[in-house]
């Protein structure tokens, strides 16, 4: 088989554009991208202005492909996430040369990755979350009476899918309930950072911002003091372990601290925030598809599952070549960077039957939300075990449902969900 060079396989600048527009990703545009890329360009160059080229990688077998191989395509070499040439400019001036302003796993490979991986593995296994599961439940119960006291009427996203999650993380962390509203706004303005609504510079028109790292400082003075306190007085929470951590035989350093803390603090509840809305959202809108569970509960493990592959809240990963190499026809270069399109590969049609259909009793949903190989997603067993347990509590009591207005997503290229749901409903 020819192998064919990048210069063969440029996207149009039309479809290359949508990649790298926070909007699109809001609108709804990037499927109609990712769906032309599947059919006519599944792994393709996109060059766009004030970018470095990029593989955009659209196929699901590909995107499994990438993953499973994780010493020929790196985490950390360069920016695990899309980011402008001014950005990773900026981003080596402040770090003394890195790519990186955090080191959690996802800018890691081995073997470090694995090491920083186990120090809190166990933690979010199944055998040790099932102790958790009456704690959860009990927040369950208290996100659905929430709910029940509004009136018929709510912001989903804002009175249940964000703060329940929310609540079940910091718990385990140890993080106090008064202070979860501020990381749930520090959360929002770090994957929000493109979104005209929720950055930090909201009031900013999007081609006067500057590159700001005040909402990693702000994480980092927090969980400072927390790791100080921790290290004096450890309890059994999960930021007294990421405290006392040591990789051979050595404290982990500031840095790496600093870092476990904010994307447990972050990715451990706005993706799950995310696919919770993005369920109720679809059951609104496929009031069959709400009756089908209802009927038979035995389908809610089938609902969490369709809703994290119809939702797909982390949207994008990079990862670069580290030799030259002859992948799926191509000729990769060493160097090369190739985004990973996530929610692409959950609706390629060689794998999903009618993939933009939302299916509670989808069988199989071979998804790749939560990705694949050596970084799948550490928190995978909370995010659906939390998600189980709302829909258990929830649907038996919910007799109506419908939309109250228009929902929006927010604008993000990497990770990005429902930003506001409003709805009218029943409830027994």
């Amino acid at each position: 088989m020819s192998v064919m060079t990048a210069a063969d396989h440029r996207i149009p600048k039309d479809q290359a554009d949508m990649l790298v527009t926070p909007g699109a990703y809001a609108d709804g545009r990037i499927h109609e991208t990712y769906r032309w890329l599947r059919t006519n360009e599944p792994l393709g160059v996109a060059k766009v202005e004030g970018v470095d080229p990029f593989w955009a990688v659209t196929r699901h077998a590909d995107i499994l492909e990438v993953s499973r191989q994780n010493d020929l395509f790196h985490n950390g070499d360069r920016s695990p996430t899309l980011i402008s040439q001014d950005g990773d400019r900026q981003v080596r001036e402040m770090m003394g040369g890195s790519p990186h302003l955090l080191r959690t796993l996802i800018h890691m490979d081995a073997p470090d990755h694995l090491k920083y991986r186990l120090l809190t593995q166990a933690w979010f296994m199944p055998q040790n979350l099932k102790r958790l599961e009456d704690q959860i439940r009990v927040l369950a119960k208290a996100a659905v009476a929430k709910m029940a006291a509004s009136g018929g009427r709510c912001d989903f996203v804002q009175e249940v899918a964000l703060n329940y999650p929310l609540r079940v993380i910091m718990s385990i962390m140890g993080v106090p309930e008064t202070d979860e509203p501020r990381m749930l706004k520090l959360t929002q303005e770090l994957f929000g950072a493109a979104d005209p609504e929720l950055a930090r510079d909201a009031g900013t028109p999007p081609s006067d911002r500057k590159f700001d790292m005040s909402v990693i400082i702000d994480f980092s003075n927090y969980f400072r003091a927390i790791s100080e306190d921790r290290r004096a007085r450890p309890t059994d929470d999960l930021a007294s372990l990421i405290a006392n951590s040591q990789i051979d035989g050595q404290p982990i350093s500031d840095l790496e601290a600093m870092s476990y803390y904010i994307i447990v603090a972050t990715a451990g509840h706005d993706t799950t925030s995310s696919s919770t809305a993005g369920a109720l959202w679809a059951l609104a809108e496929n009031p069959k598809e709400l009756a089908k569970v209802k009927a038979d509960p035995s389908l809610i493990p089938g609902l969490v599952d369709e809703s994290i592959r119809w939702t797909t809240p982390v949207k994008t990963f990079m990862r670069t070549a580290t030799e030259d190499v002859a992948f799926a026809g191509r000729d990769i270069k060493k160097g090369d960077w190739l985004m990973l399109c996530y929610a692409s590969g959950n609706r390629d049609e060689a794998v999903f039957e009618a993939p933009d259909e939302f299916r509670v009793d989808r069988k199989p949903n071979r998804h790749l939300a939560f990705g694949y190989g050596a970084h799948l997603c550490l928190g995978q067993h909370l995010a659906k075990m939390e998600m189980r347990i709302l829909w258990e509590e929830l649907l038996p009591r919910l007799s109506e449902l419908a939309l109250d207005g228009v929902p929006a997503m927010s604008e993000a290229v990497f990770v990005n969900g429902p930003k506001r749901l409003p709805i009218r409903f029943r409830m027994a």
